[in-house]
């Protein structure tokens, strides 16, 4: 398969094709007609001597220096050595490859004013596994992805450092052994591949796919725990969600039902009580919330993939140059700040059950700690310290950087958004969420075994697949093994894989 880049229509599921499992891509022929156009008249204002930010001006503070002669070209390449001043770890190679396909989209659309080589050149670097080298930090998420965005551009130059088949290479040598010609930049081309929150948003791209995943993982706890406490099956009544209206929360009613179907639990066949805990009975609410709330962040970041993040913005047909902030990153990271908070949400449900599990006057009837040998052993007493430590990080991780701005450039750029800060501090959410869920999977496994009742058909299949990577706790044994080896699960999606086969989508 290759993506077709048109400047439109691109989705997430597509990021994740290229950026992670190295789907080809090519540009339109229309895409490739209107980047024509655009460079054509951009060409005819400078040569008209036209005063355009970025181009025939300097940038930021000095957006009011006029440049000159060869100043022009010269200042393309200064821009790119100025601004490639990330600091840190090399970033993931998925996150760059997604911020370029990203990048390759914008100038699709045939508004950026670049050379349509620079385009193609982004795309063979993707189609022959040319990576550059960026910098994790260093982005305020305003003019754009700046300092890493340049680190990908210096490739166009010959230079910078990429990695080629495992290796790490000086850029022209990885570019020469790709077969891949060295482009160089002309007026505009540089400010052009970097003027835009690319990086941030194929993260967020990324990150939210993960999520989906995630959360249906969530559900598939959630259904064990809930089973292994014995608890009231009304609540997952799809008719109860629907009177109130919200659909992340009539979603995962009908998953949670899927998951119970089949079990003595969902066919009445125990006594239960009559109303539980909120950690159990509020599970559609609360996982819910964070579904509604994934679809939201899910639309910002598909009209950002698709939009113009540039400035200027060029409009080829009424010869009309604006001077903008396309490239702000606020649309992007308001509500990808809002997701981590909702994953660290579902965290905290998840170990309030686990807790539940352990609890001998809240188990009805689990053995204390989930051990046989309670006294003299202590079960998964500490698997929920574990579990606890992780959310405290999680919860200081959730404080929202969308509210953080510091001024930059002698405050003309006086507001940014801070929108790497929330990139990257998701994925570290995210890591801890998986092994905050591995460990409530752990237990509500744990404690399944010591019930004697058909569980649904989906709960019984999670259980079945977890029990391939850890063992039943039988006398007490160190427990990382086991905890890493959940976590290791819960990111492979295994067993959301292994149930949606045995019972169908959880969509």
């Amino acid at each position: 398969m290759t993506y077709v880049i048109t400047g439109k229509g691109l989705t997430i599921e597509d990021v994740v094709r290229v950026a992670r499992h190295n789907e080809k891509v090519e540009i339109h022929p229309d895409a490739m007609n209107r980047m024509v156009k655009c460079r054509e008249m951009l060409e005819e204002k400078i040569e008209a001597k036209e005063i355009m930010y970025g181009i025939t001006t300097g940038i930021g503070e000095f957006s009011e220096v006029v440049l000159k002669g060869e100043e022009v070209l010269l200042f393309q390449k200064y821009l790119i050595y100025n601004h490639a001043a990330g600091i840190g770890e090399a970033a993931p190679l998925e996150h760059i490859r997604a911020a370029m396909l990203g990048r390759i989209n914008v100038l699709a659309n045939g508004h950026s004013g670049n050379r349509p080589i620079i385009a193609e050149t982004y795309v063979e670097m993707l189609n022959k596994g040319v990576t550059p080298e960026v910098c994790e930090k260093g982005s305020v998420g305003a003019s754009g992805d700046l300092a890493p965005m340049s680190q990908i551009a210096l490739l166009l130059m010959g230079e910078g450092r990429a990695f080629y088949k495992g290796e790490l290479l000086p850029g022209k040598e990885a570019l020469d052994r790709a077969g891949i010609e060295v482009p160089g930049l002309q007026a505009r081309d540089g400010l052009a591949a970097i003027n835009g929150s690319n990086l941030l948003t194929a993260m967020s791209a990324i990150f939210l796919y993960d999520a989906e995943r995630f959360m249906k993982q969530a559900e598939i706890a959630c259904a064990m725990s809930i089973e292994a406490l014995m608890g009231n099956m009304k609540p997952y009544t799809p008719k109860l969600h629907e009177v109130r209206g919200f659909p992340g929360a009539i979603r995962c009613a009908k998953s949670l039902s899927k998951l119970f179907k089949g079990g003595d639990l969902f066919e009445a066949k125990l006594k239960v009580k009559v109303q539980d805990a909120y950690s159990m009975r509020s599970a559609p609410q609360v996982l819910g919330a964070a579904h509604d709330a994934i679809i939201w962040a899910r639309s910002q970041v598909e009209i950002e993939l698709n939009g113009v993040g540039d400035n200027p913005v060029f409009f080829a047909e009424e010869k009309l140059t604006l001077t903008g902030a396309n490239f702000q990153g606020s649309p992007v990271c308001l509500p990808m700040d809002m997701i981590g908070a909702a994953i660290t949400m579902v965290c905290v449900m998840s170990e309030r059950r686990m807790n539940r599990l352990n609890h001998p006057a809240l188990s009805i009837g689990l053995p204390p700690f989930l051990s046989k040998h309670a006294g003299l052993m202590s079960g998964l007493m500490l698997s929920q310290y574990t579990a606890c430590m992780q959310i405290v990080e999680m919860r200081i991780l959730s404080a929202p950087a969308s509210i953080q701005s510091i001024p930059a450039a002698a405050d003309q750029e006086d507001f940014v958004s801070m929108g790497m800060n929330t990139a990257l501090k998701n994925f570290q959410i995210m890591d801890n969420a998986y092994g905050v869920l591995g460990i409530e999977l752990m237990a509500a496994a744990q404690a399944l075994d010591f019930r004697e009742f058909n569980f649904g058909d989906g709960v019984t299949k999670a259980k079945e697949v977890i029990r391939k990577h850890v063992e039943f706790l039988d006398i007490d044994r160190p427990l990382f093994d086991d905890h890493n080896a959940m976590k290791a699960l819960v990111k492979s999606c295994e067993i959301l894989e292994e149930v949606e086969k045995e019972i169908g989508s959880l969509n």
